[in-house]
């Protein structure tokens, strides 16, 4: 990730070029749209605003070079914008984005230390899923799966199978691994058929009662039947 100029050196102080000459800077806040969590401070241009809504994708004033910066240009963590919100006084901007990488160059996912929030792995697959079907890239394993459902299907069947195989020994090591699979497989699927993780965390929540244990899958009603019939079992 060497795109990026160093954290902590002359491209975070104060706006403005070396010796207060350059283009007007403002600071830009970049804040994960799905978990909260803030990835990095960096400056932006009116020309990296400019080229930011163009794209879809960060772009920022690298002081230390004195250039254009497209974040994750060449190590492919790129920050796809949700929202550009200015502060009250219009001096310090907040990007919300959907990033493909970890922010910072050293390989973390944010520029400031802490522990990760909860899952946010799997928003950063997420990400990148829904990456490989809006680009669909030759060579790419997702992008492949992506154009054969019937393969995608097939995938997600054994890798239920193998976790249930791996769920008969008593190392946990192999459980782990498989039910990684399945997860990672299952996220795929979800994608090729627009179905959003999140609808899935909304029915999970559904389920929960305020009491008690959460009701067994397919626990409450019914998902609705296409054909207009009921969906309980044994109809």
């Amino acid at each position: 990730m060497t795109e990026e100029p160093a954290d902590g050196g002359s491209d975070r102080a104060a706006p403005g070029g070396a010796g207060g000459t350059g283009p007007r800077l403002v600071p830009v806040v970049v804040q994960h749209a799905e978990t909260g969590q803030v990835l990095m401070l960096a400056y932006a241009s009116d020309e990296s605003l400019e080229r930011t809504r163009e794209t879809g994708e960060m772009h920022f004033w690298s002081r230390s070079r004195r250039a254009l910066w497209h974040k994750g240009e060449s190590s492919g963590n790129v920050q796809r914008v949700v929202d550009l919100q200015w502060d009250c006084d219009r001096d310090a901007l907040l990007a919300r984005v959907l990033p493909l990488g970890p922010a910072c160059h050293t390989g973390a996912g944010s520029c400031f230390p802490g522990p990760e929030p909860p899952y946010a792995i799997l928003e950063e697959l997420r990400a990148v899923v829904a990456d490989r079907a809006r680009r669909a890239p030759d060579g790419s394993y997702v992008a492949g799966l992506l154009r054969d459902p019937a393969r995608l299907r097939r995938k997600v069947g054994e890798e239920a199978i193998e976790l249930i195989l791996a769920a008969e020994g008593s190392d946990r090591a192999p459980i782990a691994w498989e039910a990684a699979d399945l997860l990672f497989h299952t996220l795929v699927l979800l994608e090729a058929r627009g179905v959003s993780f999140d609808e899935v965390l909304r029915e999970l929540r559904r389920r929960r009662p305020a009491t008690g244990d959460p009701a067994a899958p397919g626990g409450g009603s019914a998902p609705p039947d296409p054909a207009g019939g009921s969906t309980a079992p044994g109809a």
